[in-house]
């Protein structure tokens, strides 16, 4: 097997499946709640911090920056200042970050759209574990 470009070591697993594969970084900073929030929210068109934050509900003002900052490392959100005072801050989405933006968006309308098949699945999956 050849390794993805980029990843390191000898496994014979590809991508973000080998554990030594720098794709399983950037897999986990947009996989996870508060990338895919921020990636989708910001697919609406660039928006500042607080803007952000009232549009995630549930995303403290610690996490959303935590957050931005692995984003804006991984090259998929421009963090814009314009100067004045106070400086205006604005986030948007790279080139990089929109060809990612359309499949999460399609993911979370999939999950929308689903919710309700999947909760009559949990509830199933519960009564049949206490019964």
């Amino acid at each position: 097997m050849v390794a993805e470009p980029g990843c390191a070591g000898t496994s014979t697993r590809q991508g973000p499946f080998a554990d030594d594969c720098p794709s399983r970084v950037v897999l986990n900073h947009v996989a996870n709640r508060w990338g895919t929030l921020i990636v989708t929210s910001l697919h609406e068109g660039p928006m500042r911090f607080h803007q952000l934050r009232d549009n995630i509900g549930g995303i403290s003002e610690k996490m959303l920056s935590q957050s931005l900052r692995l984003l804006i490392r991984d090259g998929l959100i421009d963090r814009t200042v314009e100067p004045s005072t106070p400086p205006r801050v604005t986030y948007s989405l790279t080139p990089l970050g929109l060809e990612l933006a359309s499949p999460l968006r399609t993911l979370v309308d999939w999950i929308t759209l689903r919710t309700d098949d999947i909760v009559a699945a949990q509830e199933r999956y519960d009564r049949a574990q206490t019964a």
